[in-house]
């Protein structure tokens, strides 16, 4: 992936401030979000953190509009997000969702194609400014050398990039990611997110996240919503929210939480059973 002038040319777009309250969702007639209420600003990173079955991957999709809620209010810059068209909607916010298909006889450009179609309109109305886009998300993601090759080809880390790619080329103001690290090694984790630090540094856009990873949440977010049982228990900067003791009751397990020497960031590390016996072993009488 790559950053500077790429980077630089690439947004075009100005970030939107996208609210979302009093967010209750269920599922088979039972509440699975509970009266959830997040705001995503222009020029910051908003994580979603908690144990799995917390609700923040609804909850994200609930703000995509993806998901149905009981009750919801939604509102992009102040205007009413849930009156808005499909089609008007994508132009404002873009969602890299979980498990996407892997896509049969379609090349690479082809798939990151279909991040311009709330620009084409009805009947393949002509996109002038698409191919530009296409280009610069293909450069952005690291996939540019991949442009042509069958989607079905690549690997699971390729295929990530490619469908990020596809939302960058939608050119939105918001950026919603669900475990957008999911099927990348080490290197390409790293790269994606400094590449969405840079799209709210940089150019202003609203991203939201949801993250597993507590330590790369921490370095990536502005703010962090801590979820449990499907209800928002924490929301404020990163250190606030990710405490010793909240942790542990949050994901019943003993999480310890410090500063890394070498970098300043807040670090957790969660102690189990041979954790512990190991400290045992290790402390001198």
């Amino acid at each position: 992936m790559q950053s500077g002038e790429e980077t630089s040319a690439a947004a075009r777009t100005r970030g939107h401030e996208l609210s979302a309250t009093g967010v209750t969702v269920a599922y088979d007639g039972v509440d699975v979000v509970h009266d959830a209420s997040v705001t995503l600003r222009p020029g910051e990173v908003t994580v979603l953190v908690g144990p799995n079955g917390s609700g923040k991957s609804t909850l994200l999709r609930t703000i995509a509009r993806l998901q149905r809620p009981r009750t919801a209010t939604l509102a992009i810059d102040g205007t009413d997000g849930l009156a808005l068209t499909s089609r008007e909607f994508s132009r404002h916010v873009a969602l890299l969702t979980q498990g996407r298909p892997t896509p049969s006889g379609l090349t690479v450009r082809d798939v990151v194609e279909f991040g311009r179609y709330p620009y084409r309109g009805r009947w393949g109305r002509a996109d002038p400014d698409g191919r530009a886009a296409v280009d610069r998300a293909l450069a952005m993601t690291g996939v540019a050398e991949l442009a042509e090759r069958g989607a079905e080809h690549l690997s699971g880390g390729q295929l990530q990039r490619v469908w990020l790619a596809s939302c960058l080329a939608q050119e939105t103001g918001v950026l919603l990611l669900d475990e957008p690290t999911t099927y990348l090694d080490l290197r390409y984790q790293i790269e994606l997110l400094d590449l969405v630090r840079d799209l709210a540094d940089d150019h202003r856009i609203a991203v939201g996240a949801v993250l597993h990873d507590l330590d790369q949440a921490a370095a990536l977010a502005d703010r962090i919503v801590l979820l449990h049982e499907g209800r928002i228990v924490a929301d404020g900067l990163p250190e606030d929210v990710l405490t010793a003791q909240r942790l542990t009751d949050t994901y019943g397990i003993r999480i310890e939480v410090g500063t890394d020497p070498l970098t300043g960031r807040l670090r957790t590390r969660a102690i189990g059973r041979h954790h512990s016996r190991s400290e045992r072993l290790s402390t001198p009488s």
